[in-house]
């Protein structure tokens, strides 16, 4: 694959969704980015999709030469009819593709399809605050740190924390909803 090749993102097909399982698959064992610790199949990995897709929530893919690099979506921050103007996002980007920018194309093109739909508030709830690429993507597209939970997750023998990071989208909290 050469990097030459535009970088395409766009909507999450459903035969997009064994690749996307074989990412996420490599984050669960072998990163501290998911607190999960089995890897989900496929088939759970489609649910959770169109789970996703049925709540209005946007799911995207990027793409280069016909393979996918990595994915991002948006879901429900909390389940609770309060909190239902903020999105808490997930990206995920193949160990081949990292440092490639995938990332921060996916996390700004979500930012924008979040707006697009309506809600006023990101959170990015980081796994482990040794993760400093994600920081600081975040933190390159908007996002403050809000605060960090410690010692809240156990894996691959450590104990992980989890970091809180918010940006507002589109009129955020100055207008009523």
């Amino acid at each position: 694959m050469s990097n030459e090749t535009p970088l395409i993102l766009r909507d999450c097909r459903e035969e997009d969704v064994p690749a996307i399982a074989a990412i996420y698959a490599d984050a669960v064992t072998n990163g501290t980015a998911s607190f999960e610790l089995t890897a989900p199949d496929v088939a759970e990995m489609a649910a959770r999709r169109a789970t996703l897709l049925r709540g209005g929530y946007p799911y995207i893919v990027a793409e280069r030469d016909g393979t996918v690099l990595g994915y991002a979506y948006a879901g429900a921050y909390r389940p609770r009819p309060a909190y239902g103007a903020t999105v808490e996002n997930s990206i995920y980007v193949s160990p081949a593709a990292k440092g490639q920018g995938v990332g921060k194309a996916l996390l700004a093109r979500l930012i924008e399809e979040a707006k697009a739909r309506g809600f006023r508030q990101m959170i990015a709830v980081i796994g482990d605050s040794e993760n400093h690429a994600s920081r600081a993507l975040h933190a390159s597209l908007g996002f403050e740190l809000s605060g960090v939970l410690r010692s809240v997750g156990w894996k691959h023998g450590r104990w992980l924390d989890s970091v809180l990071m918010q940006r507002a989208l589109g009129e955020g909290d100055r207008t009523p909803r």
